[in-house]
């Protein structure tokens, strides 16, 4: 097991995405350009932390929670990965940093994963999902079940 840097303090509310895949700065551009833009009916300005250290690269899921876990204030991360560069509309993995402990039972868990653990979002919708989770509005499994009701099995937006 690898031991991945700390993760430099955050603003609570900044979504926090992690860059794991190096192969293309011309795509990476873009998912970041894309970040960057206002969102939602209001336009509110983007709020994100972005991870974009090498020591990242090809990090797994098991492996990215472990390493946010200490960040109590932090349920969801967004991973720009290999399918995020490579894809026309740069969907990132959401993934939930929900676990078994933190549930009333497996019940319980099994309700709010029950479309998954992770989704795809293109960028636009990384500052929804994180705002509304960040305040309790909606649930990740809402957001996957949105998701997986896609044809493309991606989030598309608020």
């Amino acid at each position: 097991m690898r031991t991945l840097p700390n993760v430099p303090r955050r603003d609570e509310f900044d979504a926090v995405v992690v860059r794991t895949d190096h192969s293309d700065a011309e795509s990476w551009q873009a998912v970041a350009a894309a970040l960057m833009e206002p969102w939602g009916d209001e336009q509110y300005e983007p709020h994100v932390h972005v991870i974009d250290d090498p020591a990242w690269a090809e990090v797994s899921v098991d492996e990215l929670r472990r390493a946010l876990a200490v960040d109590e204030d932090l349920c969801v991360v967004f991973l720009a990965d290999q399918v995020t560069m490579r894809s026309e509309h740069h969907p990132l993995l959401a993934v939930t940093l929900l676990t078994r402990e933190e549930c009333v039972d497996d019940e319980d868990y099994e309700r709010l994963t029950e479309f998954g653990t992770e989704f795809r979002t293109v960028p636009a919708g990384v500052h929804g999902i994180h705002a509304n989770l960040s305040i309790g509005n909606l649930g990740f499994e809402e957001f996957a079940a949105w998701a997986h009701d896609e044809p493309e099995g991606t989030f598309r937006d608020c």
